[in-house]
């Protein structure tokens, strides 16, 4: 009898066990369920505010658009009717002199209100025919006034009334900032004025130009830049243009997150020039050198002269050019190392007003971005292995 009452009570355990588990898993789910996150449907509205509306529940809780979504609707709504889509055709020949038409497109805005539009040099070179399509639809026929392959950028015109037109202002590209909010409007594929959005990914990148030159002072963004945006504004949230989107990184030519923008403050030196005379004139010192590097400095040294690893070394004067009537020494000797024939003899460059000049690139945009034609600039060289500085007077590149 003992061993049999030990079992129901054993048997009573188990049982008490189980319900005080059930109540207890009854508890957990109800908590569950009480915190379990609501689904929610967005519907838009014909105002500029949004409403999120719970799929379960009774209440409708309204929620404001945010300051930066407005802002960016307010940018397009002011600076869309100011962007235009640019179509250029041209017609080459083959081999056989049949005609080939050529058509290609991409975007610009307008500067002022006497109708020119700036655009890059790229999407109108070689254009035998130009035509602007704006925002209301109406196409209209539109010529080049200036153009600068250096640079990239280039004006057309239209002829419309100064009323109907709203050009952009040009912002100060020397306050944009990396993680700054910007946006681009602009023809991707042909898709007129189509809104992208992005920040400032890095400042002063340097880019080829179509001439193959230097272009300094470029925006680089992860704005969603794509054929057809060649030539549009990129924005701040002030609707100042502070770009001109002109070029990607990507290798399969479409947008992977990398976007290049020629800087309102080159905007600002370039355009009004070939507004006026049709063409940019871009100064020279009227040289022509070989960047040094270690291993072009050991070549040097085999010959007996001591260089230093980096600079840039005078290979050529421009005859009657800024150096030579300045004084700069070229070349006056040539050896032979191997295969390679070294010029000796000439200065090398390693500043410019004491900014350290140490490869071609650095030659180029220092000129084109902090000089003009006629300025007259101090050149550091290095001859024969003692410092001189000598003003040098800025010509036109030829």
């Amino acid at each position: 009898m003992e061993r049999q009452s030990g079992r129901g009570r054993w048997i009573m355990l188990l049982l008490e066990l189980a319900l005080l588990a059930v109540i207890a898993s009854a508890f957990v789910w109800a908590a569950l369920v009480g915190n379990r996150p609501t689904a929610v449907a967005v519907s838009p509205s014909p105002t500029p505010a949004m409403q999120i509306a719970p799929t379960v529940g009774p209440t409708v809780i309204p929620l404001s658009v945010t300051d930066l979504e407005a802002r960016i609707a307010d940018v397009y709504r002011e600076a869309g009717s100011s962007v235009v889509n640019i179509t250029s055709r041209s017609v080459s020949y083959d081999f056989f002199f049949n005609p080939i038409p050529r058509q290609g497109s991409g975007s610009g805005f307008f500067y002022d209100t006497q109708g020119h539009i700036v655009t890059n040099y790229h999407v109108i070179a070689d254009a035998d025919e130009l035509q602007v399509t704006l925002a209301d639809g109406q196409t209209v026929p539109a010529q080049i006034v200036g153009s600068d392959p250096s640079n990239d950028l280039a004006v057309i015109k239209v002829d419309l009334p100064a009323g109907s037109i709203r050009p952009l202002p040009i912002g100060d590209s020397t306050q944009v900032y990396v993680g700054q909010f910007v946006l681009a409007i602009g023809n991707p594929f042909g898709l007129e004025r189509t809104l992208t959005f992005g920040i400032v990914s890095a400042l002063g990148r340097v880019i080829e130009s179509p001439n193959q030159r230097f272009i300094g002072e470029v925006i680089q963004s992860d704005v969603a830049i794509n054929p057809g945006n060649s030539g549009g504004p990129l924005l701040n949230l002030t609707g100042q243009v502070i770009g001109v989107n002109s070029a990607i990184l990507s290798p399969s030519g479409a947008n992977a997150g990398i976007g290049f923008a020629i800087s309102a403050r080159t905007v600002q030196r370039v355009v009004p020039v070939l507004i006026r005379d049709g063409r940019y004139p871009h100064p020279s010192l009227g040289v022509r050198v070989i960047e040094l590097t270690p291993q072009r400095a050991a070549l040097f040294r085999r010959a007996g002269v001591q260089l230093p690893d980096q600079g840039l070394l005078i290979a050529e004067l421009v005859a009657n050019g800024p150096a030579a009537r300045a004084g700069l020494r070229g070349p006056d000797r040539l050896a032979r190392v191997g295969n390679v024939s070294l010029p000796l003899g000439g200065d090398v460059i390693v500043a410019i007003n004491n900014q350290p000049i140490t490869t071609s690139q650095d030659l180029i945009v220092y000129l084109e971005t902090q000089t003009q034609v006629g300025e007259t600039v101090q050149v550091k060289v290095l001859r024969d292995g003692r410092e001189q500085v000598l003003p040098v007077t800025l010509a036109e590149l030829q």
